[in-house]
């Protein structure tokens, strides 16, 4: 039995900012960590637009997905959620294609104190890799992109 896959999984995540407890998270104030350990991966090329990050959220009260765009660097809000994208990036065109971002969550519920949710690395091709864990809301990363103007969250 070859070790070749569990040490490549190993090399992955060890380069990747996982979920950290919420008790463990707001003692915190460091900026977001290195980018994920791949050459491969670089910031979505220039072009008209913001670059984005395109998020596919589910409310599980309601069963309704919402595809959005958030900014790099932007706070956006789904639900009582506010998601702050730090950084996006893409794989080359030679690679087999991949979406990363880096995200910071905070739940706001009403009459209650934030609660940071995650801080870590999302892919999108393996969103159980990295995932936010609340009663209420999923949220994943589709894609990085440079997002055109401001286009309203689209209800699937």
């Amino acid at each position: 039995m070859s070790l070749r896959p569990f040490l490549v999984a190993a090399a992955i995540l060890a380069g990747i900012a996982a979920a950290v407890p919420a008790s463990e998270l707001q003692a915190q104030t460091q900026p977001p960590p290195a980018r994920p350990g791949n050459a491969n991966l670089r910031p979505v090329p220039d072009g008209p637009g913001t670059r984005s990050a395109e998020l596919q959220g589910l409310d599980k009260v309601t069963a309704r997905t919402q595809r959005f765009y958030a900014p790099v660097g932007q706070a956006t809000r789904f639900g009582t959620l506010e998601i702050k994208v730090d950084d996006c990036l893409v794989n080359v065109p030679e690679a087999p294609p991949e979406s990363v971002a880096y995200l910071t969550i905070i739940d706001h519920k009403p009459g209650q104190a934030e609660e940071k949710l995650f801080a870590g690395w999302m892919f999108a091709s393996t969103p159980s890799l990295s995932a936010l864990d609340h009663g209420v809301y999923d949220v994943r990363v589709l894609s990085c992109t440079m997002a055109q103007g401001s286009t309203p969250p689209s209800s699937r």
